[in-house]
C-alpha cells in the first residue's frame, strides 16, 4: 500500500542523495554544506552525524528480500526507463556531490565535493571535488565525469524524470580537473542543492572500446557493471533472482565524517521472491534478516511462529516524523469519464475508510487529509482551516486570472475526507454521491448509471496483483451500489509499470513521494508540461495554470514561512479538484528483524529500507554465542 510514484530505484536514489533541499545563502564563499533556512546543524569539521554509531562493528552479510514489488531484474543501469534495475545498485554504488542530513528538515553536506560556492547573483554554483575521491576502477573523480553524468541524465536516453528535475540548469561547465560549475537559466534557491544531488558516474562507464566513443549502456538493456564511487561492488548475481554486493576494500570515503557509521556490512545480498506470501514465509524460515511490512493484516496476524516466540525474530514499530504525502485511488484526468468534477467528487464519497480500518487494517491507520499529510506544509493542520492572508495573496489573483481552472471552494474551509462515523454513514454518503452524479447527467437506467446518450458510466481499476486487491474490491463494491460499472484489472509488475509510463489506465493506486521541503520535483508531478511527457510523474494528468503558478511560488520560496504558505495554497487547489480518493497512512514503520541486528536511535526523517541498509550493523557475539 506504500507503492511510490517514482520508479523504486530512482526514488531510493534521490532520497539517499537528498534531492528535496534548498539554499538561501547570499554570500559567495565556499562552504562545507547548505541549510535551507537558518544555520547548518553540523559545523565544518564535524565528526559524524548524530544518528549513526561511529563505532559500529564492521563485517558480516546483510541478507535482504526484494524491497518493493520488483520480482526480477534485467539491468544494472538505474537511470534509464526501459527494463528493471537490480535492487541495491543505486543505493550502494552511486554517490553525489552532496549528501543530506536525516535529522534536519533540509540540509546537505559535502560528499564527493569538498565545498560548494553559490554565485552572488545566484545564477551558478561551483563545486570543488575532493582530491581523494575515486571510482571503483581506481580512477579519480573529475569534473569531466560530473559533466558527463549531467549531460547523459539530461539526454533523451535517460528517464524523463531527470530532465524535469534539472530543467532549470542551463549547463555544466568544467572549470578545471577538480572544479565543476553549473549555470542556471533563472534564480532558484533550490538549484544549488538539486545539482548537489546529481548521481555521478565515470565517463568510461558503458563506452565502447572500438575507438568510436559511442555509448552503448544508455541505448540498450545490459548487465554492464557500473563504474561509480560508492562503497560497494557487485560480487555475483543470478539474473532476475539474486544479487550480492561486497564492500570495496579500496573505497575512498571510509574515513569521511559524512560516511562514518554508514554501510557497516562486508556484504549485502538480495533475494527476489515472487509474491508477498513467499517473502514472509522466507523471513520466518530465516532466509534473510529483516522485512519492512506495509500490510496491516500481515503485521497483525502473520508475524508469528517459533522464531518470534523464542526471540530469534523481533517485530517493532519505529516512529517517524515523515510527511505522509498523498496516497489514494488516482484518476487519470486524460480520460473523458473523469472530466466532470462532480463525478470525481462522487467517487470520493464511496470510500468507507472507517470500515476498512476496523475490518481490514486492525485500527493501524490514520486517514490522509492532505497532499502534505502529517506535516505543517498541509492546509489540514486544523479542521476547517481557511486560507491565511499570505495564502490569499497567492490564490485570489489566480482565481481572477484563471476562473475556469480554479476550484470553486478552494478559498473556503479546507476540505476534509468524508467519514462514515456518526452522524454520517456510508448510505448517507452514497446518497450525496448519487445527487452529484445526477447533476452531472448520470441517472440509473437499465441496470447502470447512464448519460443522455445511454452510455454507461464505467471504468477500469488497474492493480499489479499485490496487497491492494482486496481493498480495491471493497471500494468497487460501493461504486457498484451507485450503478457504476467497474472492472478490476490485475497485471504483472512489468506490464503495470509500462502502462503507467504510457498513461494507459483509468484509475490505479499510487503514493506520491514524501518530502520535508518540496520543490522542483513538483513540476514533474503536477506541472502542465509533464502531463504530456510519457514516463513523467504526472500520472494524474494535472494540467492547470493555477497549479503551475503555485508550484512556481513553492520553488521560489525564500523562507520557511513563504514555503508553507505556497504548499498550503497548492494543497487547497489540488484537494478541492478531487483528482484522488485519499487513502491512509501510518505514523510508524513496521519492521521485523533478526535479534542479532543492531541500530542507533532512528533519525527524525527517514525511510525504513534505506535506514536499515545504510546504518544498521550485526551485533557481535562472544564465544558462547551471546551478544
Amino acid at each position: 500500500m506504500n507503492r511510490p510514484l517514482l520508479s523504486p530505484v530512482i526514488l531510493s536514489l534521490l532520497l539517499l542523495m537528498g534531492l528535496a533541499i534548498h539554499s538561501e545563502h547570499s554570500e559567495a564563499k565556499p562552504s562545507h554544506g547548505f541549510a535551507q533556512y537558518g544555520d547548518l546543524r553540523y559545523p565544518a569539521g564535524f565528526k559524524h552525524f548524530d544518528y549513526v554509531n561511529p563505532d559500529a562493528p564492521q563485517g558480516g552479510t546483510l541478507q535482504l528480500p526484494n524491497p518493493d514489488r520488483r520480482t526480477s531484474f534485467d539491468k544494472f543501469n538505474p537511470f534509464t526507463l526501459k527494463g528493471v534495475t537490480a535492487p541495491g545498485v543505486a543505493q550502494l554504488m552511486f554517490e553525489s556531490l552532496l549528501i543530506s542530513s536525516a535529522d534536519e528538515v533540509a540540509s546537505a553536506y559535502g560528499l564527493l565535493a569538498e565545498n560548494v560556492e553559490v554565485a552572488k547573483d545566484q545564477l551558478s554554483v561551483t563545486f570543488k571535488l575532493r582530491e581523494l575521491a575515486r571510482f571503483n576502477d581506481g580512477a579519480p573523480v573529475l569534473a569531466k565525469d560530473v559533466k558527463y553524468s549531467f549531460d547523459m541524465l539530461m539526454s533523451k536516453l535517460a528517464s524523463p524524470q531527470f530532465k524535469t528535475i534539472y530543467a532549470d540548469v542551463k549547463q555544466a561547465v568544467v572549470v578545471s580537473d577538480l572544479v565543476i560549475r553549473f549555470d542556471f537559466h533563472r534564480k532558484n534557491s533550490e538549484l544549488p542543492l538539486i545539482v548537489g544531488s546529481l548521481p555521478i558516474f565515470s565517463e568510461k562507464w558503458g563506452k565502447s572500446t572500438d575507438g568510436t566513443g559511442k555509448d552503448k549502456l544508455f541505448n540498450q538493456i545490459t548487465f554492464e557493471y557500473p563504474i561509480a564511487s560508492g562503497p560497494y561492488l557487485i560480487e555475483k548475481y543470478d539474473i532476475g533472482k539474486t544479487i550480492t554486493f561486497k564492500k570495496n576494500p579500496d573505497y575512498w570515503g571510509s574515513d569521511l565524517n559524512v560516511r562514518l557509521g554508514f554501510f557497516n556490512f562486508d556484504r549485502v545480498s538480495y533475494r527476489l521472491y515472487k509474491d508477498d506470501t513467499a517473502r514472509l514465509e522466507a523471513l520466518k524460515a530465516g532466509e534473510f534478516d529483516t522485512l519492512v511490512e506495509y500490510r496491516a493484516k500481515n503485521w497483525a496476524k502473520s508475524y508469528v511462529g517459533p522464531k518470534f516466540r523464542d526471540g530469534t525474530l523481533k517485530k517493532t514499530y519505529f516512529q517517524h516524523r515523515n510527511g505522509a504525502g498523498m496516497q489514494g485511488f488516482i484518476m487519470n484526468m486524460r480520460k473523458p469519464v473523469f472530466q466532470d468534477q462532480r463525478v470525481r467528487e462522487a467517487l470520493t464519497l464511496a470510500l468507507d475508510f472507517e470500515w476498512m480500518n476496523r475490518q481490514l487494517f486492525y485500527g493501524q491507520y490514520h486517514r490522509i487529509d492532505s497532499y502534505f499529510a502529517n506535516s505543517d506544509l498541509g492546509a489540514s493542520y486544523e479542521a476547517g482551516s481557511v486560507p491565511s492572508a499570505q495564502e490569499k495573496k497567492l490564490l485570489e489573483p489566480l482565481q481572477k486570472a484563471y476562473p475556469q481552472h480554479f476550484p470553486e471552494k478552494a478559498l473556503g474551509p479546507m476540505l476534509l475526507p468524508v467519514s462514515t462515523e456518526e452522524p454520517s454513514s456510508l448510505r448517507q454518503n452514497l446518497r450525496k454521491a448519487r445527487e452529484l452524479l445526477a447533476k452531472a447527467g448520470w441517472v440509473y437506467k437499465d441496470g447502470a448509471l447512464r448519460n443522455a446518450k445511454g452510455q454507461a458510466l464505467e471504468f477500469e481499476v488497474m492493480d499489479d496483483g499485490g496487497a491492494m486487491v482486496r481493498l480495491v474490491a471493497a471500494y468497487v463494491r460501493n461504486l457498484q451500489k451507485l450503478g457504476i460499472q467497474v472492472q478490476i484489472r490485475t497485471t504483472d509488475y512489468a506490464l503495470y509499470q509500462k502502462r503507467l509510463e504510457e498513461f494507459d489506465f483509468d484509475m490505479t493506486t499510487m503514493k506520491f513521494p514524501d518530502s520535508q521541503s518540496p520543490g522542483n520535483e513538483l513540476w514533474d508531478r503536477y506541472g502542465s508540461e509533464s502531463a504530456a511527457t510519457k514516463g513523467s510523474d504526472n500520472i494524474i494528468g494535472v494540467k492547470s495554470p493555477v497549479v503551475d503558478a503555485l508550484v512556481g511560488h513553492i520553488v521560489k520560496a525564500q523562507s520557511r514561512k513563504d514555503l508553507v504558505a505556497a504548499t498550503r495554497a497548492l494543497d487547497r487547489v489540488l484537494t478541492h479538484s478531487y483528482h484522488v480518493v485519499p487513502h491512509w497512512y501510518s505514523p510508524s514503520h513496521r519492521v521485523a528483524y533478526k535479534s542479532n541486528l543492531a541500530f542507533a536511535k532512528p533519525p527524525t526523517y527517514y525511510q525504513a529500507e534505506s535506514w536499515i541498509l545504510s546504518t544498521w550493523w550485526r551485533a557481535p557475539t562472544d564465544a558462547k554465542g551471546a551478544k
